[in-house]
């Protein structure tokens, strides 16, 4: 479905992607894992368009992605961090967003009321403002907009950032359960080794830049990499020194 290749990216000095290849089945689960400042957000970025790569290509169903972007974004949905909710709107309002442009209200607002549901809010939450919500309910009311208009393709950014681990759990429980029901296709980006191995079919592992490992959930326990066991395990490994200004 979805193609990365030779995908480079700097700022300036500052190689953040060096010519990545990856590929996404239809169906798959992908989660992107490495540690702060290795390149996730930055591809997530470019595979929306937010960024422009300096090199390589992104192919959507064997198409470059560039030329068919439109067709593109009418087909995915995304769990933005902490939720990014519209504070001036109500919940269900934030839920319908998309659809408020080309169905009535009132369908809209029951969409977004039954995609509630099946996040686990009740039809009380819909006119509640984001700020009445606690964070494990935002975080909710993020995930039903995200698969409101049944997207082919979900992206999800550090789904779990600020959660404690029981509410993370539940939405880790809640993303694996939703790609399985739809059919949808994921790429998720985080360092919550947790999420890794209850979202993931397959995993992808990004370092200063550059695909390091690559592989089955299943066998990133039994992989040689010694940064991805260190990263696993949550090890200490020695700072990179900072040049003085």
């Amino acid at each position: 479905m979805l193609a990365v290749r030779g995908l480079s990216k700097a700022f300036g000095q500052k190689q953040v992607l060096d010519s990545v290849d990856l590929d996404l089945a239809e169906g798959e689960s992908l989660v992107v894992i490495g540690g702060s400042g290795t390149g996730k957000s930055v591809l997530l970025r470019c595979i929306l368009g937010l960024e422009v790569p300096d090199a390589g290509e992104i192919l959507w169903r064997g198409r470059p992605l560039a030329q068919h972007r439109a067709d593109f974004m009418d087909d995915f949905g995304m769990l933005f961090q902490n939720a990014a909710l519209f504070d001036s709107l109500p919940v269900w309002r934030n839920v319908a967003f998309r659809l408020l442009r080309h169905m009535p209200k009132a369908r809209a607002r029951a969409i977004a009321i039954e995609k509630l549901a099946r996040v686990g809010l009740g039809p009380e939450v819909a006119d509640l403002y984001p700020a009445e919500l606690s964070g494990g309910m935002r975080k909710r009311a993020g995930l039903a907009r995200a698969i409101a208009a049944d997207p082919r393709v979900i992206f999800f950014d550090e789904p779990t950032t600020g959660l404690d681990p029981i509410r993370a759990a539940a939405i880790n429980a809640l993303i694996r359960s939703i790609v399985d029901e739809t059919g949808a296709t994921a790429i998720t980006i985080t360092h919550d080794m947790s999420s890794v191995r209850a979202i993931a079919d397959r995993v992808a592992l990004l370092d200063r830049g550059r695909l390091r490992w690559q592989g089955p959930v299943s066998e990133i326990d039994r992989a040689g990499d010694d940064y991805l066991r260190d990263f696993i395990a949550g090890r200490a490994r020695p700072m990179a020194r900072v040049p003085a200004s």
